[in-house]
């Protein structure tokens, strides 16, 4: 069958929309600080309604309704066209240097990764930027974080039973767990519940932090963004209250949101007999441990590191060094990407834990990037099936997940899903070694952007950003962002000829 076009481009243009409607949001945050670049969203928003609101009235009432084809295409341009658009007030307020750059920003917001181009390349420090642009890059990580795709699916239901393709294109993960057997109220659920856990974070960062910091960081960190209001990040507040209370939320952001809805029904039995969350969980406590052990300085002084190549001293208690270790293993593993300490200085046991969680991933359902729990798991599932199959080749050795059987498929998917993921670090790393970057930097940026981390290591670590990169760099980057953001297979398949035919 072939693509269908119009329902392609009929369904984009209410995302955008949309998006208009979203964008009066931050022109608001900017009338209410005497800001005078709030013309700058009023005219996106303006030309962003007006384009979507043509698409609706032009629309042919009669169309088909959307298949698997129009769902893919729809999600994965979708991130591209609604970057492009969100990117438009940077540009022309003269917030950034270029529409690169912009463009740079608002994907990095949209996917959730964080990587940003502030404090660089003649691109003011994020502090010195009009808060109207920050609230923007936090709501649109927080948007991009749960997919605009299923908060169209909540307030429009417009797309009938078809919009399922949507969400399966769109909910991260192996599979698309339903929770309720309407999509429209699925995707609902979601957002109550991302709503809500939201403004409860909000709730207990007031104390500590001004109303406009409180909102901005409840959203990156929902989304597991890590944009923030300071240039040194959470670790700019100084506060164990605000960093424990950031690490709890971004536990809860890397957890599956079909378990959230479970506990919520007063299942939490299923909660914690789910293998995923306990691995997850195990995960993060091993993580933590470790990095714990590798930055309290008793500790540091019996092992063998060479603590005499860095200015790092360690940490004195081992309260400093659970605080450090739990928050900066929660940033990276559900790939939020805050930070509270520069772990490039981290002696070597803790830089490695480190370095192994960029690979990780939240749950899969979750808000999270990166490979997701549960494909390790299935991927270790695989492997020692292998080893026993060799051992007793006539045996039918299932792979199980609880009492369930794991499908061929899935465990095709998840096996793809891997062999495509390494490789497109891999020609990741090439094109950034090809734009001049150090391979230690070249393999960090492409590692973050596909996981959608932000921070990486070398001339992009923690306390650097990525301005100083060519911008043919940064529009790769921001492709494997999306590519990282949509599980892969959805960015490529629009890539592959025989999607656009018969």
């Amino acid at each position: 069958m072939v693509l269908n076009i119009r329902a392609v481009a009929y369904t984009l243009g209410i995302l955008v929309f949309f998006l208009g409607v979203a964008l009066l949001i931050p022109m608001a945050v900017a009338l209410y600080y005497g800001e005078a670049s709030w013309w700058a969203f009023a005219v996106t928003s303006v030309g962003a309604t007006v384009l979507g609101g043509l698409s609706w009235v032009l629309r042919d009432k009669e169309e088909a309704e959307l298949q698997i084809r129009e769902g893919f295409a729809i999600v994965a341009l979708s991130w591209v066209i609604l970057s492009a658009v969100g990117a438009l007030p940077f540009y022309l307020a003269d917030v950034v240097v270029s529409y690169t750059d912009a463009f740079f920003e608002t994907m990095s917001a949209f996917s959730t990764t964080g990587a940003t181009i502030l404090g660089g390349g003649g691109n003011p420090d994020i502090e010195d930027i009009p808060k109207a642009f920050l609230f923007w890059r936090s709501l649109a990580h927080w948007m991009g974080g749960m997919g605009i795709i299923v908060l169209t699916l909540a307030i429009l239901p417009l797309l009938g039973v078809g919009g399922m393709q949507l969400y399966k294109a769109e909910v991260p993960g192996p599979s698309a767990d339903k929770l309720t057997p309407r999509v429209q109220e699925t995707a609902k659920r979601l957002w109550l519940i991302y709503v809500g856990i939201t403004v409860i974070q909000i709730g207990l960062l007031l104390p500590a932090m001004s109303g406009f910091d409180a909102i901005n960081h409840a959203f990156a960190t929902m989304a597991t963004g890590g944009f923030s209001t300071k240039n040194g990040s959470i670790g700019q507040f100084n506060s164990a209250y605000i960093d424990w209370v950031i690490t709890a939320f971004m536990f809860l952001a890397g957890v599956n949101f079909a378990l959230h809805f479970r506990l919520l029904r007063g299942q939490a039995i299923t909660v914690f007999k789910d293998t995923e969350f306990r691995v997850y969980c195990g995960i993060m406590i091993v993580a933590t441990l470790l990095i714990t052990l590798g930055t309290w300085q008793p500790a540091m002084s019996i092992l063998p590191s060479r603590l005499e190549e860095t200015a790092f001293t360690g940490y004195t208690t081992i309260t400093e060094a659970l605080r450090y270790g739990a928050f900066q293993a929660a940033a990276i593993i559900t790939t939020t990407g805050f930070g509270t300490a520069d772990y490039e200085v981290w002696p070597p046991l803790a830089i490695g834990v480190i370095f192994l969680c960029f690979y990780i991933g939240g749950m899969a359902g979750s808000t999270g990037g990166g490979v997701k729990v549960i494909r390790h798991v299935l991927m270790f599932k695989n492997s020692f099936k292998e080893i026993k199959q060799l051992i007793h080749p006539q045996a039918i050795m299932p792979i199980r997940l609880g009492d369930r059987v794991v499908p061929a498929d899935v465990m095709k998917n998840v096996l793809s899903f891997i062999v495509l993921y390494l490789g497109l670090i891999g020609i990741g790393t090439m094109a950034m070694a090809f734009f001049g970057l150090d391979l230690l930097s070249a393999f960090g940026a492409t590692l973050s952007s596909v996981g959608n981390v932000g921070p990486a290591f070398g001339t992009l670590g923690p306390t650097e950003n990525y301005a100083h990169l060519p911008d043919m760099a940064k529009w790769i980057l921001s492709f494997l962002m999306m590519a990282g953001r949509l599980e892969i297979f959805t960015a490529i398949i629009i890539f592959v000829p025989a999607f656009w035919r018969r």
